[in-house]
């Protein structure tokens, strides 16, 4: 099973969620969801292994159901 990083990996990650906030500025929420959906096939591609991505998938599912 692969083992997803869920520690801050990013060198910047308040000026990674302004950038990510401000391009859905002005998006209705078509657009927005739209937006989302297009980066995250972006990454996806990036990252092309399809035994991480569906890990990331059943831990964002995962995720979500517990936030509920």
């Amino acid at each position: 099973m692969i083992e997803l990083t869920q520690r801050g990996n990013l060198d910047d990650p308040d000026r990674f969620y302004d950038t990510l906030m401000a391009v859905h500025d002005g998006l209705s929420k078509a657009e927005s969801d739209a937006l989302n959906a297009r980066l995250i096939l972006i990454l996806a591609n990036h990252i092309g292994d399809e035994e991480v991505l569906n890990a990331a998938l059943h831990l964002a599912a995962q995720t979500g159901k517990a936030a509920t």
